[in-house]
């Protein structure tokens, strides 16, 4: 993967703030005036379409035409319509991402983009412990930083460089324009500093609320807006529980029954996935390759994080598959089970459902965070169900339709099945 370089920051322009108060750490933008600053400034005259550096993002988000073959834009692997996620199931059973050359694919499972915005940046605790950034790795410290990693990787929009992208905004007016308005008159002199603000326009994008609206039934539930069934209260129990499961050891950040939970800790651990070989070979690339996990972050050196990643959020998780670093897992009630095989001595416990075999041997068997995993007791299969419908109640209210679609076409597919028996 490509490594975004330091690029000089542009200054924003005194009649345009960025849309969201938690402005990156990384990537700061210095008003001219600072009182005059406005996030509703309207623009001179109007003769600029985006009035915001969000409603510029906005429009960089979806643009092909910042890719080489111009067929592929952020969107592409974060559509908004399924949850930020990549869309595209039928390509490489929806585990990896084709990139703009229709042929290269990249090497992890696209995260959702959803809820982005809330990880901190990365950086190294005193006690030692990697936490936060953007990329399964955090190697992007922040949403900027992150913004400019795919266009400049050659296997996903594939251009050049800094001055290929530019060239490329350049043709439009609008966005000339607008970068003059936003950010300074001459902005269009350094391509790195235009590139720059490109980044930052797509991170204020992601920034608003559209991509954590946080209105999900469990948020609901914390309103008194909605009422659980008794199998997600049970889920939500056993998900909470400092004794029975191991889930809030990674996936809690607040205290329990907290507004703005994103069901992560942003920290790293290895929780001993197996290679997903069969898609690999299926894409005729090496199925034994070994991915490094956050060893491949330019800040880490130490190899006992080798094969570690970050935690993802769980919002939207229900329907956010496939799941995992390398999309091995399809189904959601797999991922609860393949964590259950920590603590479950039954023969059972111990097949994966999907391929109805012994789990796979752990991509990286060394550093395993055994101290995590083996923590609860073993879930009988009532627990298990629960934990599972306690997980759809995170999806975001505009992707409930799609957790429907999703449970009517299994209903249909086993009422297939049994038709055929």
């Amino acid at each position: 993967m490509s490594i975004l370089a330091m690029m000089p920051l542009p200054v924003l322009a005194a009649n345009a703030a960025p849309d969201s108060a938690e402005t990156s750490q990384t990537s700061k933008v210095v008003p001219h005036d600072q009182g005059a600053a406005n996030s509703d400034a309207h623009l001179a005259g109007g003769s600029v379409p985006f009035k915001t550096l969000s409603e510029l993002g906005e429009a960089l988000y979806f643009d092909t035409n910042l890719s080489k073959n111009r067929s592929q834009a952020c969107a592409s692997c974060h559509d908004p319509e399924t949850a930020f996620r990549d869309p595209r199931d039928t390509v490489a059973n929806g585990s990896f991402s084709m990139g703009d050359d229709g042929a290269s694919f990249g090497d992890r499972n696209a995260p959702m983009a959803a809820y982005a915005r809330l990880a901190p940046d990365f950086h190294i605790t005193k006690d030692g412990v990697p936490v936060g950034g953007q990329f399964w790795d955090g190697r992007a410290k922040d949403l900027a930083a992150q913004a400019g990693g795919p266009p400049l990787n050659p296997i996903e929009m594939g251009m050049g460089g800094a001055h290929d992208v530019v060239s490329r905004l350049k043709e439009d007016r609008d966005y000339v324009n607008a970068f003059k308005v936003l950010f300074d008159q001459n902005i269009w002199d350094d391509d790195d500093a235009a590139f720059t603000a490109m980044t930052q326009a797509i991170a204020a994008f992601e920034k608003t609320d559209q991509f954590a609206p946080f209105d999900s039934k469990y948020d609901r539930w914390l309103q008194g807006d909605y009422k659980m069934t008794p199998n997600e209260e049970l889920g939500r129990v056993l998900f909470f529980s400092q004794q029975f499961t191991n889930c809030n050891e990674c996936h809690q950040l607040k205290a329990a029954g907290a507004k703005g939970e994103t069901f992560t800790n942003y920290q790293y651990h290895n929780i001993g996935v197996p290679q997903n070989r069969a898609q690999r070979e299926a894409d005729g690339r090496n199925p034994d390759f070994v991915d490094n996990g956050l060893l491949d972050n330019p800040a880490i050196t130490d190899p006992s994080f080798k094969g570690k990643y970050k935690v993802p959020s769980l919002r939207n998780v229900a329907v956010t598959a496939p799941y995992m670093h390398n999309g091995v897992f399809h189904d959601l009630k797999t991922v609860v089970r393949f964590y259950n095989k920590y603590n479950s001595r039954s023969k059972a416990a111990q097949i994966d459902n999907e391929t109805k075999k012994p789990w796979a041997a752990p991509e990286v068997p060394d550093t395993i965070s055994l101290t995590e995993l083996e923590k609860g007791d073993a879930l009988d299969t009532r627990r298990e169900n629960a934990l599972v419908a306690f997980l759809k109640t995170l999806t975001d209210k505009r992707y409930e339709p799609l957790l429907k679609a999703q449970e009517e076409a299994a209903k249909q597919a086993k009422a297939e099945k049994s038709a055929q028996n």
